[in-house]
């Protein structure tokens, strides 16, 4: 049978998990090849085939899919990579090529949740400055600009890995998933007072959030950026019967191939 190509817009948890399910569910009907960024060394290894790198935009990424045949994308990427959500967006639409966006479930606010939420990165260093104290920030290698002028905070950063250039800050790295357990240790024992943080959702990280009301801190919350229209899928079982019925006719498929 010939084989329909998927491309997955990853480099989260969700995409790791939809290259698994799609390839068992579909065996030798589906070529899945996952894209990441590049930005981290040392990837997780990855079901199907990888390509890493960017694009060069929606017209680049228009081209990649219509040089390799893709008949199908789903963008699993963070629900900050706003920057990439729109280039799949525009490059699909223009081609005509089904689209769909893996999304991942917002934490939601629980009455003893102590949450600034704030629009971005700036916002979330002024209201750091204002509040004062000891901080834990978690929101990834290029937002941390607006903090590096902080005078009185202290800023422990958490990555996933160490960057090429030193930071002016105090830096730790870990890839989720956490618990809970580990997480309010961390926090007690590097003396922290606020948390910094992307309402990034999900389970893989959730655990500082509880960690947090539990020992009573107050939480910098940065928003999501507004998601791209089209449609969306809230889990993998989900995204799998969006690829089963979106598998073009054999005789189409193969006059692709």
């Amino acid at each position: 049978m010939p084989t329909v190509k998927l491309l997955i817009l990853g480099g989260t948890g969700e995409a790791a998990a939809l290259a698994r399910a799609a390839l068992a569910a579909f065996g030798d009907r589906l070529q899945v090849t996952s894209s990441l960024a590049g930005r981290t060394k040392h990837p997780a290894v990855l079901a199907g085939d990888v390509r890493e790198g960017g694009f060069g935009g929606a017209a680049g990424l228009a081209q990649y899919l219509a040089d390799n045949g893709v008949h199908m994308v789903i963008d699993a990427t963070h629900p900050f990579a706003a920057a990439i959500s729109a280039n799949g967006r525009a490059a699909c639409d223009g081609l005509s090529i089904p689209r769909l966006r893996l999304t991942r479930p917002p934490w939601r606010r629980r009455k003893d949740d102590r949450w600034i939420e704030v629009i971005d990165a700036a916002a979330a260093a002024r209201a750091l400055a204002d509040l004062g104290g000891r901080a834990l920030v978690t929101i990834g290698v290029k937002e941390l600009g607006p903090f590096a002028g902080l005078q009185g905070p202290r800023c422990v950063v958490r990555l996933i890995e160490a960057p090429a250039q030193p930071l002016p800050f105090e830096l730790i790295t870990g890839r989720g998933p956490f618990t809970v357990a580990a997480e309010t240790r961390l926090l007690v024992d590097r003396r922290i007072e606020v948390l910094v943080t992307k309402a990034s959702g999900g389970a893989a990280t959730r655990a500082k959030i509880t960690a947090a009301r539990v020992l009573g801190l107050p939480v910098i919350m940065i928003r999501r950026p507004p998601e791209e229209p089209g449609p969306k899928a809230r889990g993998i079982p989900a995204a799998l019967a969006w690829i089963e019925g979106n598998f073009p006719p054999r005789h189409q498929a193969h006059q692709e191939a």
